[in-house]
């Protein structure tokens, strides 16, 4: 069971629920205004904990600093939103409350009317009022303010794709090629030659023929490798603002004077 000396220790400490999945943190602590025994804490879920939902604290326990509650996260998440910057809960909203955790009046202590979650006390130094943001022994007041929690996620940007189609384009080349001709050679008759010219009959009809060759060119394809091709990603940095709105708490002074230790000087 949650004490009121237990909730300096929850504030601002993580909230888990009955798998141990992390909730949010705890934001405030709400009192019965009969017995100043804490009831309800708020939960800051949502992206960055933008918003604060109401779990009961009758049966929660702490465990190594950490808030443990006897609810799944979905239906923490999923609770009647109150705003909770009201500084009190009605009894229409109480009742909505129990009424969504399944939690009966009887089983939180016998707290059957509850008109406010706040209480007005008296502590050792004389000062009157409880401060659920801190301890409630002290006669201080805690101011706090919510600051940016930024966070990157990944998501799909886009989609590059390799793909290979065949395209025809026309090459021009030149070979050598070569071709035989016919040429007339004349020699005299000689002493040497005298025997092979006289052989056979004076006078006489006679052919002589050549084949005559030519290259021509012959053309052949082949594929061949010349490449790889692949894709590659590159991690690119980037610098992008992000506005939000915070909220932050404001104390002002009634009708005393208020002392600025750290320069050792009042400001009247």
């Amino acid at each position: 069971m949650i004490t009121t000396q237990d909730i300096s220790r929850i504030i601002g400490t993580n909230a888990v629920d009955n798998d141990g999945s992390k909730l949010g943190k705890i934001g405030q602590v709400y009192l019965d205004d009969e017995t100043g025994r804490p009831e309800w804490a708020t939960v800051s879920t949502g992206m960055f904990g933008t918003s604060e939902t109401f779990v009961p604290l009758a049966q929660a326990e702490i465990t190594d600093d950490t808030l443990r509650v006897p609810y799944d996260k979905a239906r923490v998440k999923d609770a009647p939103r109150i705003d909770a910057d009201q500084g009190h809960l009605s009894p229409q909203e109480e009742s909505e409350l129990y009424r969504y955790y399944g939690v009966a009046t009887g089983d939180t202590g016998g707290f059957a009317e509850r008109t406010d979650s706040t209480t007005t006390d008296t502590n050792a130094r004389g000062t009157v009022g409880h401060d659920t943001s801190g301890p409630t022994t002290d006669d201080a007041m805690t101011r706090s303010e919510e600051q940016l929690r930024v966070g990157t996620e990944q998501v799909a940007a886009g989609k590059a794709r390799l793909r290979k189609y065949v395209v025809t384009e026309d090459v021009t080349t030149t070979v050598p090629v070569s071709h035989e001709e016919v040429r007339i050679e004349r020699e005299p008759i000689t002493d040497a030659t005298a025997g092979d010219a006289l052989d056979g009959p004076a006078i006489s009809e006679e052919e002589h023929e050549v084949v005559l060759h030519a290259e021509r060119p012959v053309v052949a394809k082949e594929a061949v490798p010349v490449e790889r091709v692949r894709l590659d990603v590159d991690t690119v940095t980037e610098q992008e603002t992000v506005t939000d709105e915070v909220r932050k708490e404001q104390i002002d002074t009634d009708g005393v004077e208020t002392t600025d230790r750290t320069a050792g000087t009042d400001r009247r």
